[in-house]
């Protein structure tokens, strides 16, 4: 992982406190101990080596609590690092660096299970097919009471995942609730190696429109993606939606090779500029598909790798970029494993740029103290407090494309058409809002309603309709736990009650593909993407399209005029 390029997810920041006094060279200590032994005997006399040492000193003999001499030095490599002001930038202890590895590399060993958590338990989301977990027999909606006899109440799903993987061929121990059983159900499973793909979901979706969800750009999204067209094609796809929202970046080298499945030989992808390395990626391969049409989706968690893939592809006229405003992370890091080859730091060491010279970096400044990290971002689903913040396009640098097309930088990749998300209009983020911090009871509502629902097999298809039955139902679960939401508020966000209700229900019922038609149905930047596509004939076709359209709606989404 020794210098990689990993320009990943959204946001980042260190959770640890730092003690910011004893920062000026710790991270040379990080970066290999015996960096300090041999800085004292050259220099014994240096100011700065000696106000470093006084201070580890009194730290160590006289703060009030008793700390380590190694947690003194790694402390202080998280200072130095924090005081970067990057957010970024972060030292990564052994968790966190297998957290990163993981996700980059789609690998893991364990028994393939997508958790969350419910009522204060860890709850099966759903088990991943061809898994240790699928062939025992888990199911949506079971219950993880303990793992290896110890009790998982209050447990966070990152302790969960922290128990349950292992070695592969070692054993892990389950105790499982299942709704309607009235005996808890032991399950011994041999944790296998299990392969996180970055592409999710493959299928047709229009007449001769193709969809592909690009999640993650790991280190084998350039050969997913490449089957999934394939696939797609053989089955008479002519135009491909190619789907990057909420696709946090990950591997340069992998948003690079993505890219190139696109465009021609020796068109340009990006630039990288940093002070130890700049260099200019251009395509290497003849396209498979020259006469695919191609319109790419992004949101404002589009980040990194997903951004440098967007915008070589609307800086060379190739695809038309739909939905909102993407992050805006222009910088790329480098990773490097420290000596203990544990734990690692993870460094910006360069920026990097579309094909037309623009950067899409987007100006975040970061409160002192907050915490914002790049690796739990996207699996939290969080959004940064400063992700709707946008630069008016009329203060933003115009770029031209290959065709003379204006597009913008300074602040994430513009679509060329834009298309707010559904839940901003069907009242889902107000929603949200409206009921604040009752949120987790209120998804604990909807899991145990569906849960109702898939028990009384009262759905039996991702299109079924959300009945006055299924809503009073979750209305129980809502006034059981004490809630401080009334019937009449309740009632009157009843579109955004059945939509969230709906993908509930399909999911624990019916499973992930189901839930994932039923959200398809729902969307308004696909059938955006849909309405551009019948009878185009060329990609410039959906090209101007999509500016007509825009030209008419003016602006689709809010703090982008």
């Amino acid at each position: 992982m020794s210098s990689a390029e990993l320009p990943d997810a959204p946001g980042g920041r260190l959770r640890a406190r730092a003690i910011v006094a004893v920062a000026a060279l710790t991270l040379a200590l990080v970066l290999g101990g015996w960096l300090l032994q041999r800085g004292l005997r050259r220099d014994s006399g240096s100011e700065r080596v000696q106000m470093f040492d006084q201070v580890r000193v009194h730290v160590s003999r006289d703060f009030v609590d008793s700390i380590s001499e190694g947690d003194i030095f790694r402390k202080a490599a998280e200072g130095m690092v924090r005081e970067l002001h990057d957010p970024h930038s972060g030292y990564l202890n052994p968790d966190r660096f297998r957290s990163l590895s993981e996700s980059t590399s789609g690998h893991y060993a364990g028994i393939g299970i997508q958790i969350d958590v419910r009522d204060g338990w860890i709850t099966i989301v759903a088990p991943m097919p061809g898994t240790p977990a699928e062939r025992a027999g888990i199911q949506p909606g079971d219950r993880i009471v303990s793992i290896d006899g110890k009790s998982t109440e209050g447990w966070t799903p990152d302790d969960a995942r922290g128990s349950i993987r292992g070695k592969t061929g070692s054993t892990v121990l389950l105790l499982i609730e299942r709704p309607g059983v009235p005996t808890r159900i032991p399950f011994t499973l041999a944790r296998g190696e299990i392969r996180v793909h970055s592409v999710r979901h493959v299928s047709m979706i229009g007449d001769g429109v193709g969809y592909v969800n690009l999640t993650i750009f790991s280190d084998s999204s350039a050969d997913e993606v490449r089957d999934a067209v394939t696939q797609l094609r053989s089955q008479g796809m002519k135009t491909l939606v190619l789907d990057l929202r909420a696709n946090p970046g990950g591997l340069l080298e992998q948003g690079i090779e993505v890219a190139d499945l696109f465009l021609d030989s020796g068109q340009p992808i990006v630039s990288v500029r940093g002070r130890v390395l700049s260099k200019a990626y251009a395509d290497k391969a003849t396209q498979l598909w020259p006469d695919l049409r191609l319109i790419t989706l992004v949101d404002d968690h589009s980040a990194s790798a997903a951004e440098i893939v967007a915008g070589a592809l609307q800086d060379h006229d190739r695809a038309a970029i739909l939905g909102t405003t993407s992050y805006g992370k222009g910088s790329a890091q480098s990773v490097f494993r420290l000596d203990d080859s544990a734990s690692a730091l993870k460094l910006t060491t360069a920026r990097w740029f579309t094909p037309s010279g623009r950067s899409i970096q987007k100006a975040r400044p970061v409160a002192a103290g907050s915490e914002d990290d790049d690796e739990d971002a996207s699996s939290k689903g969080g959004v940064s407090a400063d992700s709707a913040a946008q630069i008016p396009l009329s203060k933003r640098v115009q770029f031209k494309t290959d065709d003379g097309r204006v597009v913008y930088g300074g602040g994430g990749i513009t679509p060329d058409l834009l298309v707010a998300a559904s839940d901003s209009f069907n009242g889902t983020r107000a929603f949200w809002r409206m009921i604040g911090a009752g949120a987790p009871k209120f998804r604990d509502a909807l899991t145990e309603s569906a849960i109702d629902a898939k028990q009384a097999h009262v759905v039996h298809a991702p299109d079924f309709v959300v009945t006055d039955a299924l809503r009073q139902s979750l209305w129980a679960h809502v006034a059981a736990k004490g809630m401080k939401l009334d019937r009449a508020h309740f009632d009157s966000a009843g579109a955004a009650v059945d939509r969230l209700l709906g993908l509930e229900i399909a999911r624990y019922a019916l499973g992930p593909e189901a839930e994932f038609k039923r959200r398809l149905n729902d969307d308004r930047v696909i059938a955006a993407a849909l309405e551009i596509s019948a009878g185009a004939k060329e990609e410039i076709d959906l090209l101007r399209r999509a500016g007509e359209r825009r030209a008419a709606k003016h602006e689709d989404a809010p703090h982008t005029t």
